[in-house]
């Protein structure tokens, strides 16, 4: 007996040397931060995300996975063994600077090793997706204005633009919607097309998901009009492809609409606000996500520092108001839903923090479960499956 447990214990210190510490349960993962990179942030963080409970700890030194500069969103590919970030930059030296950083995932300790760097072909990228085959990745250009499709290799490698598209036009508001503002760009469930939120021109333009084109090609007929000024920020597809939803930056609100699969098109079914009535202040929408139920949508106010709750109809899309709870920080820039559903975990930007909620299965509600930790400027948050 005594053999066994002193065998056991050498076993547990040889794991604990290496960084993997006690097994990890079925529903851990490692959970990343992408962060802006003005001082103490260094760049991309990883916490051990328990997904028991919804704890979190930090991987690694102090939590660092690698230094970068202004890593505003971040992307894991499919097969869980890549992360890729936008390095948020304007301009270098008189030119645009944006760019797309490739990283592998050692879950081990939650270290990311840079694989490469590519040109984002912009100014500020500021938002990256993936397709579900892994074989394309594609940006927004915030300050560029335009929406660019990449190439991933095998060894996780992003390769330069392989297609690309510049926006054009204004809205009615001379210092936000002067030109065009690329802020979003996400996938459909069926891999076919791409949508991408366009600030500056209030519109949603629809993109074909198109090999032969270097993976992106525009699609007819023409791009979605949101209400003059609204500023669409992010888009969230229910999972089964049905609806859309559009969080609007500049006149917070959430947009439904009914989603044509075969046409990649968008038409609009109701627009709600994602603040109570009254005065409120300045306040600017964020972060959208819909649960992976289908049930609920939610949605951050920057200002009102609240997530907002949405009940979905199931058969018609549309949203019920359900309520507005406290992110117990300033400006919840992001949040992310765990994948198992269970937990919400709000990054406030402007009180570094992150904030964990359980999710009510029944009714949507939000309840902090006590975890709070401290991260420098978290503006992004994905998770990687330990392997």
């Amino acid at each position: 007996m005594h053999k066994i447990l002193l065998g056991a214990f050498v076993v547990f210190l040889a794991a604990a040397a290496t960084g993997r510490g006690a097994p990890s349960a079925p529903d851990d993962w490692i959970m990343y931060v992408g962060t802006y990179t003005r001082a103490p942030s260094k760049g991309i963080y990883a916490y051990r995300f328990q997904g028991a409970t919804g704890a979190l700890t930090p991987a690694g030194t102090a939590g660092l996975a690698a230094e970068t500069e202004n890593p505003s969103f971040l992307a894991v590919h499919p097969n869980q063994r890549f992360l890729y970030a936008v390095n948020e930059v304007s301009r270098y030296n008189g030119r645009p600077a944006g760019s797309v950083s490739a990283f592998s995932i050692d879950t081990a300790n939650g270290r990311l090793t840079l694989l490469n760097r590519v040109s984002s072909r912009g100014a500020d990228p500021c938002h990256l997706s993936i397709d579900r085959s892994g074989q394309w990745l594609f940006v927004a250009n915030y300050s560029g204005g335009s929406v660019a499709a990449f190439p991933l290799h095998d060894d996780g490698t992003v390769g330069e633009s392989s297609a690309f598209f510049q926006h054009a036009g204004a809205s009615i508001d001379k210092k936000r919607q002067e030109g065009p503002h690329a802020h979003d760009v996400v996938v459909s469930p069926d891999n076919k097309f791409v949508l991408a939120a366009d600030l500056g021109l209030d519109r949603i333009l629809s993109y074909r998901l198109d090999t032969a084109a270097g993976g992106l090609a525009a699609a007819e007929p023409g791009p979605a009009a949101i209400k003059p000024g609204s500023g669409p920020r992010h888009l969230a597809f229910r999972p089964d492809g049905k609806f859309v939803y559009v969080l609007n930056e500049m006149v917070p609100g959430v947009a439904a609409f009914r989603y044509d699969a075969g046409r990649g098109t968008l038409a609009e079914l109701q627009t709600l606000p994602t603040l109570p009535e009254g005065p409120i202040g300045e306040n600017s929408g964020a972060e959208i996500a819909v649960h992976p139920s289908s049930k609920f949508l939610y949605a951050s106010n920057r200002g009102h520092d609240s997530i907002a709750i949405f009940r979905i109809d199931a058969a018609k899309g549309t949203l019920t108001s359900v309520n507005r709870v406290s992110t117990l920080g300033k400006t919840p820039r992001s949040f992310a839903i765990d994948p198992s559903g269970r937990f919400l975990i709000a990054a406030n930007q402007n009180s570094s923090t992150l904030v964990t909620f359980r999710i009510d299965q029944e009714t949507g509600g939000l309840t902090p479960t006590g975890t709070t930790v401290q991260v420098p400027s978290p503006v992004s948050v994905v998770f990687a499956k330990v392997q």
